[in-house]
């Protein structure tokens, strides 16, 4: 019989077998582990550094974007150069605030890294946006982490994003980029938020279509007024010319308005007596006065709104009135009136800024006079509306669109 030799492995040896296995896979398993840590670590950094860019791109396209309104629409008190250069102060001294990944500040550059431009909306309803073209109505700020390094040290805030253990497969930096773009939009009406305690700046005063498109669209009128631009949004008027045509609301223009009113309107309670003119005209109409409309005093879809006739421009409001000469103010333009009076219906189609620039409501009729000229009117309380900005639009808060 043949004799069958079978060599069998003592139980150590399997044991140090298995244990030479489970160790040759933990290095496999440690080394996994450690490069999926090393990569959600830089992901991370990725991903806040990116988060920080786009906050600062926003906030900095807004803060450049306040200083749109100067330079928009008929009655701009300040040039496309001066809106481009205070818009890029006002970028750059907001991006400067924000901590970009290892960066303490981000680096803006004015002049590479912001831009104005022109949004219009074509007939057949699309946006164009035209970069460089004035007057701007809108603003696109760029951040930048996506320029090649110079040497072993980022000398600048906008250089690629040094990265940690992604160095260890080849990639030392990634390039990261953050966009915001800010527009005005123009407005169709007033709210106030409940319990906030704010007025809208709208005048209790309404001027008739007519007349008023005669100023913007075909330069009628005088020059004989000019407004001086004050850092706080306001001014002086004194004698002179600014290049901003005028008129009378009273009694050279709204000829046609009823007797006994003279274009006041109530912004509120059908009561509204002249020491409710006299406040309004002074600081604006209140919470309480907007609850007669639901809330809020805008143009309806309809493209109407039925305001009642008040008691009559009189001399008991020419101080209120003289007390806001400079300021900007937004007044509604009436389609049509109907009926004497407190009786009368205003039939409002849109609301326009205005400063006031001269008031004489004492002496006989041919002598008083309210003069106004167009004004950019920009407010957190006015509601914005579909459509596109308009030489004489009122303008909402800034909106971010990109």
């Amino acid at each position: 019989m043949r004799r069958t030799t079978i060599n069998c492995r003592s139980s150590r040896t399997l044991r140090h077998a298995r244990h030479g296995g489970i160790v040759a896979w933990s290095a496999v398993v440690l080394v996994a582990v450690t490069g999926f840590t090393a990569l959600a670590v830089d992901v991370g950094f990725m991903t806040q550094t990116k988060a920080q860019m786009q906050a600062a791109a926003d906030a900095s396209a807004l803060s450049a974007g306040l200083e749109l309104p100067n330079g928009w629409g008929t009655g701009k008190v300040s040039t496309a150069q001066q809106v481009d250069s205070a818009g890029k102060s006002g970028a750059q001294a907001v991006a400067v605030t924000y901590r970009l990944g290892e960066q303490a500040a981000a680096y803006l550059d004015t002049t590479r890294d912001v831009r104005f431009g022109q949004r219009t909306k074509t007939s057949g309803g699309a946006w164009v946006e035209t970069w460089g073209a004035a007057p701007y109505n809108i603003v696109e700020v760029t951040i930048h982490r996506d320029q090649p390094i110079v040497g072993d040290v980022a000398t600048r805030g906008d250089q690629e994003l040094p990265l940690f253990f992604a160095r260890a497969m080849g990639n030392k930096t990634a390039s990261l980029i953050a966009r915001a773009t800010a527009t005005l939009a123009p407005g169709g009406g007033f709210y106030i938020p409940p319990g906030s305690g704010l007025t809208c700046p709208l005048l209790p005063i309404a001027m008739d279509e007519t007349s008023w498109n005669d100023l913007i669209l075909n330069g009628a009128g005088s020059d004989n007024y000019k407004f001086n631009p004050s850092s706080n949004g306001n001014g002086t008027v004194t004698p002179g010319t600014d290049g901003i045509k005028e008129l009378s609301m009273y009694p050279g223009s709204n000829a046609t308005l009823p007797s006994g009113n003279r274009g006041t309107v109530d912004i509120g309670s059908s009561g509204n007596s002249t020491a409710d003119l006299s406040r309004q005209i002074r600081f604006g109409p209140n919470e309480a006065d907007l609850a007669y409309f639901g809330g809020r005093v805008q143009i309806p879809a309809s493209g109407l709104l039925a305001l009642n006739g008040d008691t009559g421009l009189s001399a008991g409001i020419k101080d209120d009135l003289a007390a806001i000469i400079g300021q900007p103010r937004a007044i509604p333009i009436f389609r049509s009136v109907s009926g004497p009076g407190n009786n009368a219906t205003y039939q409002i189609c849109k609301f326009v800024g205005i400063r006031i620039l001269y008031v004489k409501l004492t002496g006989s009729p041919s002598q008083k006079q309210v003069i106004i000229q167009p004004a950019p009117l920009f407010d957190g309380t006015i509601i914005s509306t579909p459509g596109a900005l308009q030489p004489d639009s009122i303008m909402s808060s800034l909106k971010l669109i990109h």
